[in-house]
């Protein structure tokens, strides 16, 4: 018993765990914290990519406008002859002086010579199509080297020299300047930073406010869940509180509507019961004391009727009788069952004895096999344990056919040590539409047999004394598949051999 309510205990609690994690809440949890967490990197993302764009262009138009500036305040509208060298190492001086900057001037000796600084003068190289570019117009171009991004500019400086014969042009140098981007990938470095640890704060203020949402949403549901858990387990006066005027509010009123509605029909069916049970218990115990008398007297008669015996008009009256009273012995018991009279009286019995006594009072005994140990005692009401007996076994012998045996002793059930007793038969069995519902009331082999011998209601009597014992009582049949021939002709089912009838009845220690 104690395993049985450990293992309850242990499935239950894994169901709660199976609950946690595929449950509502947390479904609900986390596609909120999933919305609230893409709506933040979304946003963070933009930000990002505009505050990036901003910042590069940004820097890009400070070194631009620095060297326009730089080339204006440098190079003066008429240029001497001969400037190359003097124009060239002032425009680096001025243009190298900001920090994370270098600059070259490469003279150009022929108008169309591409000027392509030498390697190592420049944080980046130049290639010839940037070279070509920057002879024409004013270049620029990022580009990263060694994981540093650089901004690298080109110009070629014009003039005009002065002479005797009047202007002619002269070819002074081709600037290149780098500027270093490191400070602003540092600065959208610590950005990103930022906006990472602002995620990270949005996804758990989501999760929190996930939790609270989901407890308002769900605190309702679980309410109705356990009024409905109620409700199920009988208690019809459950209702459940309604709070606001969305959904849930309305679904609460709905179920208190359903539980007026079933509380009423199920205690009107409850007192229609009651009465038919009454009914039933009362014409029982009334047909109880007439029927003795016409028992009685009917023996008298087909006594008196001498040769004729059984087959004369008073043995039928006689047979008839007893089996009209063996049926109103039944209806009472089984009205005990209903009203929940019935009781246990215990007492140690020795299971051997206990059957023989049952063979011996309705002369059966030498009609089937009986093996088990001789010293099995178990804590039995000796007559509902007679009843059970007598029903298994008569049900044997009337329906089935011989060898009938019947063993008993002990046998365990999940665990739980207790008694088993099993009854076989090698007839025909049971058929495949009956083993479901042979412990039914008023269900017998032979439907169409009204005058059968049995009540209908022996081996509905037996489960239910199986069951006073915390037992259990099953049916089968030997030889052929379970469901097999359900609904099938006679000649069609397979052979079936026999019937059997085990019986489970739990050791118990109380008194």
């Amino acid at each position: 018993m104690i395993a049985g309510l450990r293992r309850r205990a242990r499935r239950r609690g894994e169901r709660v765990r199976t609950r946690w994690f595929t449950g509502l809440r947390v479904r609900l949890a986390a596609a909120f914290t999933a919305v609230a967490l893409l709506a933040s990197m979304f946003a963070s993302g933009v930000a990002y990519v505009l505050l990036r764009r901003a910042t590069l262009q940004r820097a890009q138009d400070a070194v631009l406008t620095d060297v326009r500036q730089t080339l204006t305040r440098q190079v003066p509208p008429e240029l001497p002859p001969d400037v190359s060298g003097f124009l060239g190492a002032q425009l680096v001086d001025a243009l190298s002086a900001p920090p994370g900057r270098k600059a070259v001037a490469v003279p150009t000796r022929n108008e169309g010579d591409l000027a392509i600084p030498a390697s190592g003068l420049l944080d980046v190289p130049v290639s010839a199509e940037f070279a070509r570019r920057a002879q024409q117009q004013l270049a620029f171009q990022r580009v990263v080297r060694n994981g540093t991004p650089y901004l690298l500019v080109g110009t070629h400086v014009t003039g005009f020299r002065r002479g005797e014969g009047g202007g002619e042009r002269t070819t002074p140098p081709t600037v290149y300047v780098t500027a270093s981007l490191r400070q602003e990938v540092r600065d959208l470095a610590s950005l990103t930073r930022v906006l990472m640890i602002e995620n990270a704060l949005a996804l758990v203020l989501a999760l929190a406010l996930a939790v609270l949402a989901t407890r308002g949403v769900l605190q309702p549901v679980r309410r109705l869940g356990a009024a409905a858990r109620a409700l199920g387990e009988g208690e019809l006066e459950t209702r459940v509180a309604v709070r606001g005027r969305d959904e849930l509010a309305d679904l609460a009123r709905t179920f208190n509507r359903t539980a007026e509605a079933l509380e009423r029909t199920v205690t009107e069916l409850r007192a229609m019961e009651r009465a038919s049970r009454r009914f039933v218990a009362d014409v029982s115990h009334e047909l109880r004391t007439p029927l003795t008398s016409m028992v009685a007297a009917t023996d008298v008669l087909a006594a008196d009727a001498g040769g004729e015996g059984e087959d004369s008009a008073a043995g039928l009256v006689a047979r008839e009788t007893r089996r009209l009273g063996t049926l109103v012995e039944h209806l009472i018991e089984i009205s005990r069952f209903d009203a929940g009279a019935a009781a246990l009286v215990l007492d140690e019995v020795n299971v051997a004895d206990a059957v023989a006594a049952t063979l011996h009072a309705r002369g059966w005994t030498g009609e089937l096999t009986v093996t088990g140990p001789a010293d099995l005692v178990a804590r039995l009401d000796p007559r509902r344990f007679d009843v059970i007996v007598a029903n298994l076994v008569g049900n044997a012998l009337r329906h089935g056919r011989p060898p009938v045996t019947l063993r008993f002793g002990r046998a365990g059930r999940a665990g739980v040590r207790g008694l088993s007793l099993v009854v076989e038969d090698h007839g025909p069995g049971l058929p495949g539409d009956l083993v479901a519902v042979v412990f039914d009331r008023f269900v017998k082999a032979e439907a169409a047999r009204t005058r059968s011998e049995g009540s209908g209601l022996g081996l509905s009597i037996a489960k239910e004394n199986a069951m006073l014992h915390g037992g259990v009582l099953e049916a089968a049949n030997k030889g052929a598949p379970a469901g097999a021939g359900d609904g099938a002709p006679e000649e069609d089912r397979p052979a079936a051999e026999g019937a059997v009838f085990t019986l489970w009845i739990p050791d118990r220690e109380d008194g």
